[in-house]
């Protein structure tokens, strides 16, 4: 749980024009993701639940792919914790194969319902691995979060550009 400064630090930082830093971010995409997930749970209709599981798969594709490529190297470094970086790989690749299946099937096929449930579930877990134990490393690793958060900023922005093409 952020404390009352790492929220106002985080509120501050975007007022200004500034990124978050790295974990404000990476939860801040934890928190719409998890939303979107409740969301197709309630969701009747299959227009309604196909736009739910493209924004789910387009946001999971890109946050695992800023995680991947500059958060996990740094957290690696900082941390030297390979066993739960190791697992965090293999989380990421199995949501990937479950994110491919998802995207090439329709609502309504067989099984989808309990892909996009599976994928959330693995999600949680994932997510809560990452708050309650990677984070909190990462953190007393003295890294510079806001820096990184600029670069995961950056990136994800021509991220979501290039998936909106």
């Amino acid at each position: 749980m952020p404390s009352a400064k790492e929220k106002n630090d985080a509120v501050v930082g975007r007022a200004h024009g500034k990124s978050p830093d790295a974990i404000a971010l990476l939860k801040a995409d934890h928190r719409q993701v998890k939303g979107w997930f409740g969301d197709y749970e309630k969701a009747r209709g299959e227009a309604k639940k196909a736009e739910l599981a493209r924004k789910i798969c387009r946001a999971l594709t890109i946050h695992t792919q800023i995680e991947e490529e500059i958060f996990y190297p740094a957290a690696r470094k900082a941390t030297g914790d390979d066993d739960l970086l190791d697992e965090a790989a293999v989380e990421h690749a199995a949501a990937k194969q479950l994110i491919a299946e998802i995207e090439a099937m329709s609502v309504g096929d067989e099984l989808y319902d309990a892909k996009i449930k599976v994928l959330g579930e693995q999600i949680d877990h994932h997510v809560e691995e990452e708050e309650d134990e990677l984070f909190p490393e990462v953190q007393n690793a003295k890294l510079d979060l806001a820096a990184i958060g600029e670069k995961l900023s950056a990136r994800k922005a021509v991220l979501m550009g290039e998936l909106a093409s």
